[in-house]
């Protein structure tokens, strides 16, 4: 009798280390990273799970196993999601099986050619073609005249991505299948509405809409800090106001296409570019955006701050420190520099 209860004992606590086994592979992960996860058209159920774990986006391919064998009909659709890894399986499945559009996250302060390499991920287009269509002139005509916050200024042939500063940074909900056409076109009617909202500060400016998304994209490459922002514009335009060269190393990056954080060289700072206004021959701001700048960039470039500051210098945590004379910016640069 005793060796039967030790035999049932062993029994439940197998079986019970296997069902927690199983739930507990349904969970998902502690990280919230965001994984791109493509479902071909046509793909089985079993291939899906498979995928998923090797993704890293489920904690057992056994417990996804079971699951799909013991609920009946799933389906999935083809295509491309944004997946989280703490979703788990069922969330993942259902999200799988339920949506048939994408999310799209344009981050502020990245480049055009950022936001495309994530379109194009995501959409399955092909690069060079999307490329080569948004720097179409009759497509960029026909844009100008939609968008009245575009205009002949993204024609001219010395810009690097004539949409730069112009993709609004924001979440988007994209049908799949939809066209580059279409998701450009959507991203363009939320500038629309996010500058509307500005349109009679727009009109007391004496800077029209590209040059205040040009100013607008400075500030936001420049500062990391908000209460930063508006100090980073007026120093802008007051090196405007007295014709002094801007000496934005941001816009250096942007003019020899390298990334915020390289090394810059010499002979990058004496490259010369339309964007380059660390050249030292270089007046006025650069022949148009060096990235989307976000809502706050772009309130700052319409409402700088009122003080008489003309220089900065970023210290090792990117808070800036700004100066009225070349004298104190000196003394900024030997207090906070690393």
């Amino acid at each position: 009798m005793k060796k039967i209860v030790i035999v049932l004992i062993s029994i439940i606590v197998v079986l019970v280390t296997i069902i927690s086994l199983y739930f507990y592979g349904l969970t998902g992960f502690k990280s919230q990273d965001l994984v791109i996860f493509n479902v071909r058209n046509g793909a089985s159920i079993k291939e899906v799970i498979n995928n998923l774990y090797k993704s890293k986006l489920i904690k057992s391919k056994i417990a996804g196993t079971i699951y799909i064998y013991t609920h009946k009909d799933l389906t999935v659709y083809p295509g491309s999601y944004e997946l989280s890894r703490d979703m788990g399986l069922v969330n993942i499945l259902k999200n799988l099986r339920t949506t048939k559009e994408y999310r799209l996250t344009l981050v502020e302060g990245k480049r055009f050619i950022d936001y495309i390499d994530k379109i194009c991920e995501l959409g399955d287009f092909d690069k060079d073609e999307v490329l080569a269509k948004l720097s179409d002139k009759e497509y960029l005509n026909n844009l100008i005249s939609k968008y009245s916050f575009l205009d002949e200024s993204i024609l001219n042939d010395k810009i690097y991505y004539p949409l730069e500063g112009y993709l609004f940074p924001d979440t988007y909900y994209i049908a799949k299948g939809s066209s580059i056409e279409t998701i450009i076109e959507k991203i363009l009617a939320k500038t629309e509405e996010v500058l509307d909202n500005y349109s009679a500060m727009f009109k007391e400016s004496k800077y029209n809409y590209h040059e205040i998304l040009t100013i607008a994209s400075i500030i936001e490459n420049e500062t990391i800090y908000n209460e930063d922002k508006k100090v980073v514009s007026e120093v802008i335009y007051k090196r405007l106001n007295i014709n002094m060269s801007l000496g934005m190393d941001v816009t250096t990056y942007y003019g020899v296409k390298k990334n915020l954080g390289e090394t810059l060289t010499q002979e990058d700072i004496n490259n010369d570019n339309p964007y380059n206004t660390r050249l030292l021959s270089f007046l006025g701001l650069p022949v148009g955006p060096i990235c989307n700048p976000g809502r706050e960039a772009i309130m700052a470039a319409l409402n700088p701050s009122d003080d008489d500051y003309i220089y900065f210098y970023a210290d090792q945590n990117g808070k800036l420190h700004f100066a009225k004379t070349y004298e104190e910016h000196q003394k900024n640069q030997e207090k906070y520099g690393w």
